[in-house]
């Protein structure tokens, strides 16, 4: 018996005539291999249409996966108690036997995939299995991969369809040419309270030479919406192989004089200011972590692998983030994660009004007080509670990139840190290679206390990718470097660090200078200011940021906090160039562009440090 003949002879005549209506072979068989395998007592596949989403909405309220709160069109999602993160430990990039991946928690190929089709043999039994097409990146586009998820929660389902784009005509446009990503989830038996129970049992693995992941016993997005962080570590290795960009950054329109419209990217690491960047709200965002970017008649152009946003909701509060507020409290479509629910509506910490002191939260029924079984106090919400919303609910949308077939033409590329002593709060680098190297590839941030435990310690993490990193860092980097090459126009790259301070431990940035940098950013790709070189990139003029003050905040902007937060401390700097230079030598096979860039960058600090000192204010460099 054929895969065809199998699916017909398993599902319903509607859902089988959906699945016929695609002419692609190996999509049969992945169908028909998994349907077997889990051993769902119902199949219904999702095709483009209103009805087929409107279904999988009400099934995840039918199945308990999600409760209506009170406002139109918003519901909370549940994840058990311990299941309320990525689970790093076990999601595992499968690979060919003695492979191992700097960074990277590998395991061998054959015996990942036996021991995942063993968890997950017959997982489905007395379950409804989802069948949904999504594409990452626009549809029809230079930048579409189509992909087909498999799940048995509702919950996943409907978070893809808010977060991507239909998939199922583009399936049928390209047939027996579409070269797909598949993922096969399921949640696995459930407790009580609706949310997975064996999570001893919990496995995420990646396949990278099928192209295909696999997810089980688990249902926090992070671990289930394949075609997020799941589909970003096949999407890396695709771009390696093919010779563009898959990065974890945001992309955001920033609007220059006389209606000049300017596109930027940017990676930051966790709590290093990427979602406020992107939400500032006299900008316009495209979107807030993926993107895609390719070399197309020799211009570098960006797109949004997604079209909406799954955001940690923690601190969103009306003063500092008043367009998330203003979508979080309207009749939007939007599933909350993990928050406190009191009559209906949604709570979550540090969202600067009164929570109550009891309702339902990710540990059931919640008061002020309530300890878990670790004796561990249990916040009103979880500390990576979660919104999932369309971003078409942003007033601050620019609707007309998100969707483009051919991108945004992107100007200028962003990567942002976090130290309190180091790097100045912007510069420029002086060429691609250079910022590729000494502001992607040498991007750290210093842990906080109230987070992460022991505060100031700087973490590695280049380009903000590490976590999802599936080839060596030597490739990924040779790749980076060997893409500015085919371009024409190449954009300029920028390092931005918003955690400075002095030398009593007062912050020398407030919360909303960002906007001054990202104006001068946008000033500079058009080479409209002058700026003044150092021996780390350009910086900033201080006449040109006083106007940019005065301009977009209105504010005074002094000499003086001009020369603290831009002055180049010699011995920091010096001291970074040692920890990078040290932790790409242990690596091994990185490019030797890496370490020629590092030195020459050593040796301009070491000549000026002669000069000028320990710690040179910029008004010396003039």
């Amino acid at each position: 018996m054929n895969a065809l003949e199998y699916l017909e002879k398993r599902l319903e005549k509607e859902q089988f005539e959906k699945i016929s209506a695609i002419d692609n072979p190996e999509l049969h068989g992945f169908l028909a291999k998994y349907i077997e395998h889990l051993n769902p007592s119902k199949v219904f596949v999702a095709t483009d249409s209103p009805e087929d989403e409107d279904y999988i909405r009400k099934k995840a309220i039918e199945y308990g996966e999600e409760n209506p709160l009170a406002m139109e069109g918003h519901t909370v999602h549940y994840d058990g108690y311990y299941d309320q993160a990525r689970d790093k430990e076990r999601t595992k990039i499968l690979v060919p036997r003695g492979k191992s991946i700097p960074f990277i928690n590998t395991l061998d190929r054959e015996e990942g995939l036996e021991e995942i089709h063993e968890i997950m043999k017959d997982i489905m039994k007395g379950k409804e299995l989802f069948v949904c097409f999504f594409t990452l990146g626009p549809q029809n586009s230079i930048f579409t991969i189509p992909a087909v998820q498999l799940t048995d929660s509702a919950y996943v389902a409907h978070s893809e369809f808010i977060l991507y784009r239909k998939g199922y005509e583009d399936f049928k446009r390209l047939g027996k040419e579409a070269r797909f990503l598949k993922f096969v989830h399921s949640e696995g038996e459930l407790d009580e309270r609706k949310t997975s129970k064996n999570i001893d049992k919990r496995r995420i693995y990646i396949d990278l030479e099928s192209e295909t992941v696999f997810s089980a016993n688990t249902q926090y997005g992070g671990n289930t919406i394949g075609l997020k962080k799941l589909a970003f570590r096949l999407t890396i290795k695709r771009a390696v192989e093919e010779g563009w960009l898959s990065e974890h950054m945001f992309l955001m329109r920033v609007n220059g004089p006389h209606g000049r419209r300017t596109y930027f990217t940017g990676a930051y690491p966790s709590m290093c200011g990427k979602t406020s960047t992107a939400m500032v709200s006299w900008e316009n965002i495209v979107g807030d972590d993926l993107t895609f970017i390719v070399n197309m008649k020799g211009e570098a152009r960006g797109a949004n692998v997604e079209k909406g946003v799954f955001g940690i909701i923690q601190g969103v509060n009306k003063v500092d983030d008043p367009i998330i507020w203003e979508v979080l409290h309207s009749p939007n479509e939007i599933i909350f994660s993990n928050v406190l629910v009191k009559d209906g509506k949604p709570y979550w910490n540090d969202m600067g009004v009164p929570i109550p002191n009891e309702g339902e939260n990710h540990s059931g029924k919640w008061w002020r007080g309530k300890r878990d079984a670790e004796g561990n106090e249990i916040p009103p919400s979880h500390k990576n509670a979660r919104f999932t919303v369309d971003l078409k609910a942003f007033k601050n949308l620019d609707r007309e990139a998100l969707d483009a077939p051919c991108g945004v033409r992107i100007g200028g590329m962003i990567f942002g840190g976090r130290d309190a002593d180091t790097w100045p709060p912007v510069r420029e680098s002086f060429d691609w290679a250079h910022g590729v190297i000494t502001m992607g590839a040498a991007l750290e941030s210093e842990t906080t206390a109230a987070t992460l435990g022991q505060e100031g310690v700087r973490k590695f993490n280049p380009m903000a990718i590490l976590d999802f990193m599936s080839v060596h860092i030597g490739e990924y980097l040779k790749n980076y470097l060997q893409f500015e090459k085919c371009l024409r126009i190449k954009p300029k790259i920028f390092a931005v660090n918003y955690f400075l301070k002095d030398r009593d431990g007062k912050w020398l940035n407030h919360k909303l200078d960002k906007a001054v940098w990202l104006k001068w950013m946008e000033l500079r790709v058009h080479g409209d200011v002058d700026a003044i070189e150092t021996p780390i990139g350009y910086i900033p003029k201080y006449e040109d940021l006083a106007r940019l003050f005065k301009e977009v905040l209105n504010k005074e902007y002094s000499r003086e906090d001009y020369e603290k937060q831009f002055t180049i401390r010699i011995p920091e700097l010096l001291a970074k160039i040692d920890r990078i230079e040290r932790i790409y030598n242990e690596i091994g096979n990185i490019p030797k562009e890496l370490f020629i860039i590092l030195e020459e960058e050593r040796y301009r600090l070491t000549k000026a440090q002669e000069k000028y000192g320990d710690y040179i204010s910029p008004f010396q460099f003039e």
